[in-house]
């Protein structure tokens, strides 16, 4: 079984409060210390305790800091990591992290990312916050990581410069291309750590995934809001099996019954170049018995925006609907095959220990069976034969 992680953001997210959910969610709190020390760095201290938020009990972590430096560059906080015991894993993702803290911070102040200062987030506690996150997934044998839509609230906060509009500029710059909700709240509900972890660390953002649920955790923010100020970890268990790849995507679709059918190869040409990984057409009745088309995309989260907006141009619907789907595939390599006929490209698909499938590349079939003059289909199963010897 594999071990997937979920957090549910409903109040937003913060390093301190994931790392709260961590520890509800059955994280002992002794092993997460034990995991930091591997940085070797002494002025800090771990303490959690059990707080209620609008009347749900969570784990509130707060990192007491003994720190004279409240800020670091970024090639100061890459020598910490480096030079520490943390594992190659945990080292390189850490490292990835901070390097898209650098890299919008420099964006933002308009200097280098070798030179650019990380105020508020090149202090200890943030190095704790992003290491002590990883430590922990870690520690909970974590292989998945996905979370909801992030809230985003209006308002300012106070930084170094003064006052910071939120959401602060860092964090929208982090959360591009990652589904996010508005928010009445006056507050800063995504800090740049926290958004900084989540969209490193998830392969998407949506709805809860299938999944046996193992144990829930709440971590705990600082602030009193309208609502529970908390983060929800759902920790459960999927199905591992080395052969099958689990994605979660996102499928449009729409009804049309006023286009012109010969715009329909230029339009699927134009989805796939913007990043579907499968589109298709189905006959279906309207009202008023009008005949129509079902035109529907499958796509990556992050190409959502963009496929949608490509079908309201360039097609003559005015709605669109939206599903998050999870798919379960084979994982697979293409490898070249010599045939009788020529070299043939084709995808090989792991079953189980003793089965095997094998697609040939159509457009490799057909080049051959045009020059050749010969049928499509003779290349195409000679290419099978040729892999199933083969391979």
């Amino acid at each position: 079984m594999k071990k997937i992680a979920y957090f549910d953001c409903m109040a937003g997210a913060s390093g301190d409060m994931i790392l709260g959910a961590l520890v509800d969610a059955g994280l002992p709190e002794q092993d997460l210390q034990q995991g930091l020390d591997a940085l070797k760095l002494s002025g800090f201290k771990l303490i959690s305790q059990l707080v209620y938020k609008n009347g749900f009990r969570a784990t509130k972590v707060d990192i007491q800091v003994e720190d004279s430096l409240t800020e670091r560059r970024l090639p100061d906080i890459e020598t910490i990591i480096q030079e520490s015991d943390l594992s190659d894993d945990i080292k390189h993702k850490s490292i990835a992290i901070f390097q898209r803290i650098g890299a919008v911070e420099a964006k933002i102040h308009g200097t280098t990312l070798q030179d650019v200062h990380l105020h508020e987030l090149g202090g200890l506690d943030t190095i704790i916050d992003v290491v002590g996150t990883l430590v922990g997934l870690d520690i909970l044998g974590v292989k998945r990581v996905l979370a909801s839509p992030l809230p985003l609230s209006r308002g300012f906060t106070r930084g170094k410069h003064g006052a910071i509009p939120l959401p602060a500029p860092a964090t929208l710059a982090l959360l591009e291309g990652v589904p996010v909700l508005g928010s009445d709240l006056d507050i800063e509900l995504v800090t740049p750590t926290g958004a900084a972890l989540l969209t490193s660390l998830a392969e998407s953002f949506g709805p809860i995934p299938s999944m046996t649920l193992v144990s829930t955790g709440y971590g705990a923010g600082t602030k009193d809001l309208p609502i529970p100020n908390i983060i929800r970890l759902l920790l459960g268990s999927q199905q591992s099996d080395a052969n099958y790849i689990i994605e979660t995507l996102v499928m449009l679709e729409t009804n049309i019954d006023d286009l012109n059918p010969e715009f329909y190869d230029h339009i699927f040409a134009r989805l796939f170049e913007t990043g579907a990984l499968d589109v298709w057409l189905s006959s279906i009745q309207m009202k008023k018995n009008r005949p129509g088309t079902l035109l529907v995309v499958l796509c990556k989260p992050k190409n959502e925006a963009a496929l949608t907006s490509l079908l309201f141009n360039e097609t003559t619907t005015l709605g669109i609907r939206k599903q998050i789907v999870e798919r379960q595939s084979l994982s697979r390599t293409i490898e070249t095959i010599e045939t009788p006929y020529g070299p043939v490209r084709v995808k090989i698909a792991q079953i189980n220990d003793s089965r095997k499938k094998f697609s040939p590349e159509y457009e490799d079939c057909r080049r051959i069976a045009q020059k050749k003059g010969i049928p499509v289909i003779d290349v195409y199963n000679a290419a099978i034969m040729a892999a199933q010897h083969l391979i």
